[in-house]
């Protein structure tokens, strides 16, 4: 069974991009379009995951309450509710996780420290390779 490790470990890209619950919606809006991202890890000067902000949160948040990008702050529209996994956390779990509570994105933490961000992507993507390598095993099985 793949675990949240492994994940990591086989991502391309390993930058965890945050940003700081007083920074202005504008300011995390420019950093997620520059790193063609769709969330970023809301923490504090600790380091500390306090939230989390994505696309979708800027749109209901923000333009469908007619709030400015430039004058409302990450921490009065993130989510601040974070459902968080661990290295040791499966991919099963991640995907349950994620399908149960309608979520793109898993921080990963060790400790009370943010370690990694796992996709709904990431997750789909190592079950793939784990669903390839059980289908070689069974044709190498039947094959001798």
């Amino acid at each position: 069974m793949t675990k949240v490790t492994h994940v990591l470990q086989d991502k391309a890209h390993h930058e965890i991009y945050t940003i700081r619950p007083e920074a202005t919606v504008l300011e995390a809006i420019s950093l997620m379009a520059e790193k063609g991202i769709g969330a970023l890890v809301v923490t504090d000067q600790n380091n500390h995951v306090v939230g989390i902000l994505s696309e979708r949160d800027y749109t209901r948040k923000v333009i469908l309450m007619e709030r400015t990008s430039k004058s409302t702050t990450v921490s009065e529209i993130m989510t601040a509710k974070v459902l968080t996994v661990t290295k040791n956390t499966s991919v099963k779990e991640c995907l349950n996780l994620i399908t149960d509570h309608h979520l793109r994105h898993l921080p990963v933490l060790e400790g009370e420290q943010l370690v990694g961000l796992v996709s709904i992507g990431d997750l789909v993507k190592a079950t793939m390779d784990d669903q390839r390598k059980l289908i070689e095993q069974l044709q190498q099985y039947i094959a001798s």
